[in-house]
Order: C-alpha cells, then structure tokens, then sequence
C-alpha cells in the first residue's frame, strides 16, 4: 500500500483502451475521472482502510472483474499528485463509484517499464465501487477477505452442483473445495498428501466447453509442449489448488474428471488468452505414477549465480 490504490493499476496491467474524455475532471496531477454520486454521509479521509470493488474492459470485453469475485482493498493516503488516486478518493463517500481515466503517455512517465501493450494514445479504464471502511483498519482485512473468498466459492461450487446435475454426472464434493468424477480409482498407491504424483491431462473451461491444454493430445494446447506427465506434490505444491486437492480421490492407473471453482484456479485474471476471468475448470486427468517423494533435482553449474540475476 506504499501508493494509494496502486493495486488497481497492477491488476489492469496489460489494458490499453482508447476513449473519450468527455465529461470527466481534471485531479491536480493530470488523472481524468468521474465521480457516480451514490454514498452515504461517511466521506472517505487520509488513513481510512477501504473495501471496493473495481472492474477493467478492453475493447469492451471485461478483463478484471472483483464485482462477481472478492473485492480488494486499499488504503486512503494523502494526495501526493503522481497520477494515482489519492485526490480522487478524498472526494468519495462510502457507495461511491467512479471511473478513472489513465492515459498511457503519462503513465510511462509516472510509472517506468510498463509493458509494451500499452500503446500511447489510449488510455486505461476502471470502474470502481467503494463498499464500505473497514473499522479494524488493516488488521481486519485478513479475516475479512477469507469471508468473502468462502463466499464465492461456496457460491461457484453451487453453481458447478447445478452443471454436474442437470448433466446427470455422477460426482462428489472434496473437502468444500473441489467434485470429483472417479471413473477409475486404480489400483496402485493412493495419491494422498505430500506423495508426487504425475498426471496426464486435459483441461477445459466448465462454461466455455473450450479446451485449453492437455498433454494427452497435442491438438489441445494453446501453447505446443510435450507430452510428458505433469508431476506435482498433492496436498502441498506445484498445481493449482483445485489439482492439488482432487487428485487425492484417486490411487495410481486411476481415472476421472476434476470439477474447479475459478477461485481456486486462475481467479479473476484468469490466464491469457487460454483461460477467461473467473472460468471453472474442468480436468480428465490420469494418475500415471505416485512415488512417496519429490526425486532429488539436478544441479547445474553457475546455477548460484543465474539464480542471482
């Protein structure tokens, strides 16, 4: 929280849109923005911990969305003039919106190295929602935010119960986290926590129908790469969490289908271009070999010293 709201910039990083400035204000450091009166009487001042909501498009497509997610938080500073937010928020009450206007000339000024998407001449867009201050201040952002994670995964695993249903699959829920679809639980050792586990799969958006990437079948990747198994440790690392949670129902030469909520795969950024904002996964994975622990990784010399670069 070193600059106020800095985390909006980061989270719409790769968004360059051009449009109109018409009907926006000028802040004193040049940022052009609308206020969307809506609030209360709680004005926001210098200090306050703040929960919102803030939304990005591109070409009228939604990258970034916290409204169907978990709202982010940030911190009121005092206004510093460095094309950032702070003098906007000051204006703001708790139910505010507004939409900020980022041109991209000035940003490669204020904020060297960004990437080369953004093209001078357009402009970033947000939209964002104050929802309310948080009374704890920073130290309750913790537990809060755990809240509203539970919430929208609880709320994504209903809508995958509903999918799984109305499809007549035969699937159970892991752990609140995860359906699993065992076709085939195998009969070799279980792939239970910290056991490394290879895999072969192929993964595909639950609501897309699209698949993105396998390495049983090379006609379903969106970046070409081998086909070897894919190893990670279950329960512990090296997958995404859904992934590391769902291949416990299954023992080695098993087979079946994993079912993820977004939150527990790529969230609200999603993985360009392959894997949209907010899409659930589906896998078919095959446990190909379970061994008890990670093999010991080759070393390569002058490794220390890339490592340092």
């Amino acid at each position: 929280m070193k600059k106020t709201m800095q985390f909006l910039l980061a989270a719409v990083a790769l968004l360059a849109w051009g449009c109109s400035s018409v009907g926006y204000k000028k802040a004193k450091s040049g940022l052009e923005y609308k206020i969307i009166a809506g609030g209360k009487d709680t004005k926001l001042k210098t200090g306050d911990i703040i929960k919102l909501n803030m939304k990005a498009t591109y070409n009228d497509s939604v990258i970034f969305n916290t409204y169907n997610f978990v709202p982010s938080y940030g911190k009121v500073d005092s206004g510093q003039n460095t094309y950032d937010y702070p003098d906007i928020l000051q204006e703001m009450k708790v139910g505010d919106s507004a939409i900020i206007l980022q041109r991209v000339d000035s940003l490669i000024k204020h904020y060297p190295g960004l990437p080369k998407t953004f093209k001078p001449g357009t402009s970033v867009k947000v939209h964002f929602k104050i929802l309310e201050v948080m009374a704890g201040g920073e130290r309750s952002i913790p537990e809060d935010k755990q809240k509203e994670m539970e919430r929208f995964k609880d709320a994504e695993l209903a809508q995958i119960e509903r999918y799984i249903n109305t499809k007549k699959i035969n699937a159970q829920k892991m752990d609140n986290m995860v359906f699993v679809e065992v076709q085939d639980k195998g009969t070799g050792p279980a792939a239970d926590s910290g056991k490394y586990v290879g895999i072969k799969y192929t993964g595909t958006g639950l609501e897309s129908g699209k698949a993105f990437d396998s390495n049983m079948d090379t006609t379903k990747q969106t970046f070409k790469h081998d086909l070897a198994p894919f190893y990670f440790t279950a329960k512990r690392q090296g997958a995404i969490t859904g992934m590391l949670v769902g291949i416990t129902a299954f023992n080695k030469g098993g087979k079946g289908r994993i079912y993820i909520p977004s939150i527990l795969a790529y969230g609200p950024q999603g993985s360009p271009p392959a894997i949209g904002p907010n899409e659930k996964l589906i896998f078919d994975v095959e446990i190909v070999d379970v061994k008890d622990s990670v093999p010991p990784q080759p070393s390569f010399p002058g490794m220390s010293r890339m490592q340092k670069r």
